[in-house]
């Protein structure tokens, strides 16, 4: 007996942004959805029979790309062999979970370009507005070591401790990125101008002994 997916439906946030939390999907129905909706501008995430379409706003996107450029000019100012791979999709059917972080990275060697099944090393996630899934669950089933949140004002780091997460100050993987000082840029509206900035601070304290 097939069992009707219930839709629970949000209006827009005040910054524009938009979520529909979906109960009752299987496994190949996310798949099929996922492939259907794949250049639809939605972000798609899965757990254990609940799908979440996020359409998301501009500031969700400035946030997202911001940060990705600021992490990326840390790691070329650091000659760190920092490897981005966008908002990639990544599915665990044994464990019914799939997410698409706005931002991913793997630091060293990098696997295949068609190796879909290596989690990265660290997932990104804006969270402006709140989720109808446990991310944190959802990337601990994916097995992604390094999980970074940021909710317009601050990040909150978690890393992946015997199948769950626990909050930790620094990152693993970029331990020396000062977050606290990453977050005042991510909230400038001029994102070459906040870039530039950031590089200049971050050579003024390379230099000062």
């Amino acid at each position: 007996m097939s069992v009707a997916p219930v839709v629970a439906g949000s209006g827009p946030k005040p910054d524009g942004e938009r979520r529909f939390l979906i109960h009752g999907i299987s496994w190949e129905q996310y798949e099929a959805l996922r492939e259907l909706l794949d250049s639809a501008g939605l972000r798609i995430t899965y757990l254990e029979g609940a799908l979440e379409l996020m359409s998301p706003s501009r500031l969700h996107e400035h946030s997202k790309k911001l940060i990705a450029r600021l992490v990326e000019a840390y790691a070329h100012e650091l000659g760190l062999p920092l490897n981005g791979y966008g908002s990639t999709t990544f599915r665990k059917r044994a464990k019914e979970r799939g997410a698409e972080p706005v931002e991913c990275y793997m630091l060293g060697v990098a696997p295949p370009l068609d190796d879909n099944d290596t989690p990265p090393h660290i997932a990104l996630e804006v969270v402006i507005t709140r989720s109808g899934l446990d991310k944190l669950s959802v990337y601990a089933g994916l097995e992604v070591p390094e999980l970074w949140l940021w909710d317009g004002e601050r990040f909150s780091l978690q890393a992946l401790q015997g199948g769950a997460y626990v909050a930790t100050a620094c990152s693993h993987f970029l331990p020396d990125l000062d977050f606290e000082l990453l977050g005042r840029y991510v909230q400038e509206r001029d994102q070459a101008a906040a870039v530039r900035a950031f590089v200049d601070e971050l050579r003024r304290r390379m230099r000062t002994p």
